[in-house]
């Protein structure tokens, strides 16, 4: 049986193990060490790509709507909350004292796939049985 996928979900499940992985790595070095994503926003990323990787596994052909919505999501929280988290200590401390982890990095990239992949499984067009 061949499989049903869309083209963009293979993007989505990228996109998704970025931002799992992202989740739990430190999203911040400071002076005193680095600050791990799982203690704070990290852990909404995590959950976003467990959405993002449950939409890059249901057959995208028929529940085309479904996936593209979930894709969205999961880029607004995997792209807010990094830029939130930026925004946030530039605001505190400005740019001296700390530096982004790759947590936060990868969170944001698989924000911009989520999203990249939203608008190729948007254009798929049904196909005709």
């Amino acid at each position: 049986m061949r499989s049903r996928r869309a083209p963009g979900q293979g993007r989505l499940l990228l996109a998704a193990g970025m931002m799992v992985l992202g989740g739990f790595l430190p999203w911040v070095y400071t002076y005193a060490g680095p600050v791990s994503g799982a203690v704070g926003a990290g852990l909404w990323v995590f959950y976003a790509g467990l959405l993002a990787l449950a939409g890059g596994m249901v057959p995208a052909v028929r529940l085309r709507g479904l996936v593209v919505a979930q894709s969205v999501v999961c880029a607004v929280v995997a792209l807010g909350l990094p830029l939130w988290q930026v925004v946030h200590l530039l605001r505190l401390v400005g740019l001296q004292g700390w530096m982004p982890g790759p947590g936060l990095v990868l969170s944001a990239f698989g924000g911009v796939l989520c999203l990249l992949a939203a608008r190729q499984l948007s254009q798929v067009r049904p196909v005709q049985a």
